[in-house]
């Protein structure tokens, strides 16, 4: 199999890590948190470069790429811990393009592929506790549309999104619905997350709705393994860099005259983080390119995908504070940064425990090395 990227990619790749390198430094992101986590003014930057158009279909003024191309772009954002959801844009963009009516296509998809709509899922309750199916929200029928009373927690960038893709039952079964935020009885209250996004509690109260998917549970865990994709190509890119500041510090600190990058000890630690690194790697491409195939596999795929990233995530980011000692700790570090978001990272979409579950629940009775 060829697991080189091709020269358009490539290309996609270096255009979004210079965009990194010279638009998104340290001191930008620290003054977005200040803002409150998400800046329209960087999302219209990411539109420039294409990025919120890379999943749209052509007819509506999208680059309709591929999980490949999307995974860089991610995994280049990852590196300089981009606060805004460019992942929330492949999500809608592949539910809409999939389930939506024409209408309502054409009114979001160009949208979305222009950086002029931010429309994210909102589709976490307090008691499902990562699993899909588990779903309070009610939806009732009000003529030709629908209205929506639910509850939603930790909805990126939820204040400041134009609309959300939401989950509701539906004469017995989740369907999917699109709220415009601006509607009446939608409230969004905005907040910081540990690592210095921001997401909202939303909540709906007999808000106006348009059906987007009537078979919403499939198309949930297909958004579901979107996002876990998603997560797994940016925690590489996050992960990378990690590595990279700690090898960089590792050779400046100095100890009884000499870098402490040449104790040998540590040197092994460091070869232990870049092993768990291309573990995650590795297994990011397997979720990108399992996103394709059929439901059942595509969802123990991913699973196996987020519980590989989920253990090297936590590997990294502790071995990365622990080599750096106190320091690796604190705000004026970007490293801590770097922390904080692997940790936010491996609990995002389930965390290793649940997709542990998971993979545990699809094996069949075939598996293992007697079969």
């Amino acid at each position: 199999m060829d697991f080189d990227f091709s020269e358009d990619q490539q290309q996609l790749r270096d255009a979004v890590r210079r965009w990194v390198d010279k638009g998104y430094g340290f001191e930008r992101r620290r003054a977005i948190v200040a803002a409150g986590g998400f800046d329209r003014a960087a999302w219209s930057e990411l539109a420039e470069l294409g990025l919120t158009a890379l999943m749209v279909p052509e007819v509506h003024g999208g680059l309709a790429q591929g999980a490949v191309d999307a995974m860089v772009a991610l995994e280049e954002l990852g590196r300089g811990i981009v606060l805004e959801p460019l992942a929330q844009a492949f999500i809608a963009a592949r539910l809409l393009a999939d389930h939506a009516p024409q209408d309502m296509q054409a009114r979001w998809l160009p949208a979305i592929a222009s950086g002029e709509a931010l429309v994210v899922l909102a589709h976490q309750e307090r008691k499902a506790r990562y699993r899909l199916d588990v779903c309070e929200a009610k939806a009732a029928q009000d003529g030709d549309s629908h209205r929506v009373t639910a509850l939603k927690s930790i909805v990126p960038a939820g204040d400041r999104a134009d609309a959300f893709i939401v989950p509701a039952q539906l004469d017995g079964r989740i369907a999917l619905f699109l709220v415009e935020r601006q509607a009446d009885g939608v409230r969004a209250e905005g907040y910081l997350t540990q690592n210095g996004s921001r997401a909202a509690e939303l909540r709906l109260d007999d808000a106006p709705a348009r059906l987007l998917a009537a078979d919403g549970l499939a198309a949930l865990e297909l958004a579901a393994d979107i996002g876990i994709a998603s997560t797994c190509a940016y925690a590489v890119g996050t992960m990378d860099e990690t590595v990279r500041l700690t090898a960089d510090y590792l050779n400046q600190r100095r100890q009884f005259g000499v870098p402490i990058a040449s104790f040998q000890a540590l040197r092994h630690r460091m070869a232990d983080m870049k092993m768990k690194l291309e573990l995650a790697r590795s297994m990011s491409y397997y979720a990108s390119l399992k996103l394709a195939e059929p439901a059942a596999e595509r969802r123990q795929a991913l699973a196996r995908a987020k519980v590989q990233l989920g253990q090297s995530i936590r590997f990294v980011g502790q071995q990365s504070v622990q080599l750096h000692g106190g320091i690796g700790v604190t705000d004026e570090y970007i490293g801590s940064h770097y922390f904080k978001t692997l940790t936010q990272l491996e609990m995002t979409w389930g965390d290793t425990l649940h997709h542990l579950g998971e993979v545990s629940a699809r094996m069949q009775e075939t598996a293992g090395v007697f079969a």
